[in-house]
């Protein structure tokens, strides 16, 4: 009870200068509220890595044309892949369960009646739907007869029959595709926004057969990309580097030529989406780190001025019967009283930025209850360190010469 007593006390003289209090707990409120922002990108990163995993799949690789070292968005323009390639892959790397070759363009015109977009056309063989595991939700998907006929059929994406058939029935419609018609023969499943290559809608797709694609459609002998689909996961870095030798072979590349390709794996989709936070986080935890050391030093010189204002005070409650542990515990708790109070402060404005973050620019940030347990770690910590100084000096003034 006397130690709650003592504590109270302090805490009453923090609520008597309500400015000298502010300054006080203004570093460390800027401080938390960057350490909140810091923890909620980081698992909002953490959460959109699975989310893009997930979505690319844990077990595929995707082999697309191009050389270079960055992820590009897929280029119709480069013609380093043939369906040889893909075949040479599905014949001999061992462990595989579908190799699926894709030739793609995007932002091309469709036509049906009065109504024309734009949408990223993609040709495909069957195995397509097992390689994305997206199948149709209405009608029916590409098969060998369509890909062995070049038919001119096509299978659409879910915000294609939005935009181009007004949510009418599209199975057995027409649609031009560079004035090649085609026949709607199913509806692929939802699947919302997001990916990569630049495809912000997975929705607004055509899908056809391959060899339509390429003869009829676009008229190209070769593809933009290779799906490829593992049997087991662990096995995907050696895969990938038996991927790379048979393509060395059949492309005739060798050190220091260049590959005419990129292998992406999840773990550099992974990657990819946590580089994007990094430089923030980085930014943040600084300004975190500058604002709590900034924020102790100002707590821990106004506590000091505060001692030498406060000095009669000490030395008329020392008259009384105070000890030195009693005014050491009274500074003492003014200093973590402060420092909680900019905690509590601090997060709720983390908090807040990291809903505003969250909202207003594409990354992702999701607030949980460990930046607050966290920052009350630091703010004891910060409170502490900082405090002891100034406790000490009031402590150890003499009654006599404090009356005085």
């Amino acid at each position: 009870m006397r130690s709650l007593r003592i504590a109270n006390q302090g805490l009453t003289a923090l609520s008597a200068h309500k400015l000298r209090t502010f300054f006080m707990m203004a570093g460390t409120t800027v401080g938390i509220a960057a350490l909140t922002v810091i923890m909620a990108i980081g698992k909002g990163t953490e959460r959109q890595v699975m989310k893009r995993v997930e979505n690319f799949g844990p077990r595929a690789m995707m082999v697309i044309a191009g050389g270079g070292k960055d992820l590009p968005p897929p280029d119709m323009t480069v013609t380093t892949l043939t369906l040889e390639d893909a075949a040479a892959i599905r014949d001999e790397i061992e462990g595989l369960e579908v190799v699926a070759p894709q030739a793609w363009r995007f932002n091309m015109d469709l036509k049906h009646g009065a109504n024309q977009i734009q949408a990223v056309v993609w040709g495909v063989e069957p195995h397509w739907h097992d390689a994305w595991n997206w199948y149709s939700s209405e009608g029916a998907g590409i098969t060998d007869e369509d890909v062995a006929s070049l038919a001119r059929v096509c299978v659409i994406g879910s915000s294609v029959k939005r935009d181009l058939f007004d949510n009418a029935d599209p199975i057995g419609q027409t649609l031009y595709v560079n004035k090649v018609a085609l026949t709607v023969t199913g509806v692929l499943e939802h699947r919302g926004t997001g990916g990569m290559g630049g495809v912000a809608d997975f929705d607004n797709r055509v899908i056809i057969p391959i060899t339509t694609a390429m003869r009829r459609v676009m008229n190209v002998d070769y593809v933009g990309a290779i799906r490829v689909v593992t049997k087991d996961a662990a096995a995907m870095p050696r895969q990938a580097e038996a991927i790379r030798e048979l393509l060395h072979q059949r492309h005739h590349i060798a050190p220091p030529q260049e590959d005419d390709f990129r292998i992406v794996t999840p773990d550099i989709i992974a990657g990819l989406v946590r580089g994007t936070s990094r430089t923030l986080s980085l930014l943040l935890a600084g300004l975190a780190a500058l604002s709590l050391l900034v924020g102790g030093v100002v707590l821990m010189n106004i506590l000091l001025i505060s001692v030498a204002e406060r000095t009669k005070e000490i030395g008329l409650r020392r008259a009384v019967g105070a000890t030195r542990g009693d005014i050491f515990l009274q500074f003492l708790a003014e200093s973590l009283g402060v420092t909680l109070l900019g905690t509590v402060v601090g997060s709720g404005l983390g908090w807040v930025l990291s809903l505003a973050i969250g909202r207003l620019t594409p990354m992702t940030a999701v607030v949980g209850w460990e930046p607050f347990a966290l920052a009350v770690g630091f703010a004891l910590l910060v409170g502490t360190f900082f405090g002891v100084q100034p406790a000490r000096r009031a402590a150890r003034l003499h009654p006599v010469e404090a009356l005085r």
